[in-house]
């Protein structure tokens, strides 16, 4: 029993994953043979040029692709092992993802937009303003709540994607390339509220090509040619 204490328990935990795609001579090895471990609480920058395989492996961290061979445990659940209705499932109960394009509902409000993936969780209506509202509180953006997209600027979209992200209080928060569509001082906004996040207890996992980015988190994983060559 003493030793309990020590174990870890990973949130994200892949083995000799690969990903092939093809065959014979035209077979493309997008990942070979990765093994990673994200523990919870981590923040974990992903790096890596075009084609080293940090998206593919996003998106199997994201349920939204396969491994060919390997296994990954989400929270101790063999994901590979899911048929494609407990793969949403479980995207929407322990998943959050913020994109480089936010991709938020143009005809729908800031409060509408966080709302959707609650609807999706079953969550009863009467509690989905009153828990949109908190997220949006946490992003700083309570006032503009019943603004449509189109009324607010790149970096106040991505703070709705983000609370939108949050909503379901995921396991893992998985952010692609957020602040790729956004200026330096935009950015730097978004970052310190990754950070806030961060020191909150959600458990991240950003990919960014960009090392100032990069230097916000906990640890860098490095892909090249489908393989993690550094985690620092």
């Amino acid at each position: 029993m003493g030793n309990q204490q020590t174990i870890k328990n990973p949130v994200v935990k892949l083995e000799n994953v690969s990903k092939f795609y093809g065959q014979g001579n035209l077979l493309v090895k997008a990942l070979d043979k990765i093994n990673l471990e994200v523990n919870k609480g981590d923040y974990l920058a992903v790096m890596g040029a075009s084609g080293s395989g940090k998206s593919t492996a996003m998106n199997i961290l994201g349920c939204l692709d396969r491994p060919t061979h390997g296994s990954y445990l989400l929270n101790g659940l063999q994901v590979e092992e899911l048929n494609d209705d407990a793969l949403a499932d479980l995207r929407n109960q322990e998943l959050g993802f913020v994109f480089q394009q936010f991709h938020l509902l143009q005809d729908a409000t800031a409060l509408e937009n966080v709302l959707l993936p609650m609807i999706y969780a079953g969550i009863p209506q009467s509690a989905r303003e009153e828990l949109a509202k908190q997220a949006l509180e946490k992003v700083g953006l309570m006032e503009r709540m019943q603004n449509y997209p189109n009324q607010l600027s790149g970096g106040q979209q991505q703070r709705v994607a983000i609370a939108r992200a949050i909503i379901n209080q995921p396991s893992l928060l998985l952010a692609d390339e957020p602040t790729g569509a956004l200026d330096s001082s935009t950015t730097e906004d978004v970052l310190n509220l990754f950070d806030e996040l961060h020191k909150q207890g959600i458990t991240l996992v950003l990919v960014t090509h960009e090392d100032e980015v990069a230097k916000r988190a906990q640890k860098v994983a490095k892909f090249k040619d489908g393989k993690i060559i550094e985690i620092s």
